[in-house]
């Protein structure tokens, strides 16, 4: 059974950095691509950055590129979000997700697998 466990999340001030994580169990994480997704209240489930499988090919979401970075350890089958600079704008559950594939994913549809999410709150 694969499970996917996102932590880290919280409320932080505008200009503040959190870095959420996100733990797998019951898949082969070492060649499995994964990514971030966030969802809002009043928006769609948005992609936020993806990796490959060997972190060698990395995308991000033009709103959260140079703010935020994403990264794993695959001897830990964790996966990271390291996000800074944090604006209210950035507000909404964070869910990771793994995708049947050794590449980067853009598209929600394209992930197999969903952790139940992390909430990150950006006060102003």
């Amino acid at each position: 059974q694969v499970q996917l466990v996102e932590s880290g999340g919280g409320l932080v001030q505008a200009g503040e950095s959190l870095r959420v994580s996100c733990v797998a169990s019951g898949l082969r994480f070492s060649v499995t691509a994964m990514g971030w997704f966030r969802q809002s209240p009043a928006k769609e489930l948005e992609f936020v950055a993806t990796i490959s499988a060997r972190s060698g090919t990395i995308f991000y979401a033009d709103s959260v590129k140079d703010r935020f970075t994403i990264s794993r350890d695959n001897a830990k089958n964790t996966l990271y979000l390291q996000m800074n600079r944090l604006n209210p704008e950035d507000t909404a559950v964070y869910y990771c997700a793994a995708a049947p594939s050794l590449l980067p994913q853009r598209e929600a549809r394209d992930y197999a697998y969903w952790g139940q999410g992390t909430q990150v709150t950006v006060s102003s």
